[in-house]
């Protein structure tokens, strides 16, 4: 079965600091298809985006800007993004380092 894990695994607050998989993901990737697991894995490792990272400028994928009404960022502790400009979405990277939002 394809798996983007690395063996790096740690919960960092609901996304997986390896892989980037948030943890519904992980726990649900051997239920996917083959399909479903190629599209995620585009989408986590950048091959498939919506748009740029506004922090890193990479390729970011965006579940909301692609139609849907649940995004992957949904499963995980809010960050707080008080010190980012601009309303785009962090790739999966840059936004599980942020700090998780207090309050």
């Amino acid at each position: 079965m394809k798996t983007p894990c690395i063996g790096i695994c740690k919960n960092n607050e609901g996304i997986c600091m390896g892989c980037h998989r948030t943890m519904p993901e992980i726990q649900e990737w051997r239920h996917f298809t083959d399909e479903q697991r190629d599209t995620k894995m585009d989408q986590i490792q950048r091959v498939a985006s919506t748009h740029a990272c506004q922090q890193c400028g990479q390729p970011a994928y965006c579940e909301i800007s692609a139609g849907k009404n649940h995004c992957w960022c949904f499963e995980i502790n809010n960050r707080d993004t008080s010190s980012i400009q601009g309303a785009d979405c962090l790739c999966r990277s840059c936004l599980s380092k942020l700090p998780i939002k207090v309050g």
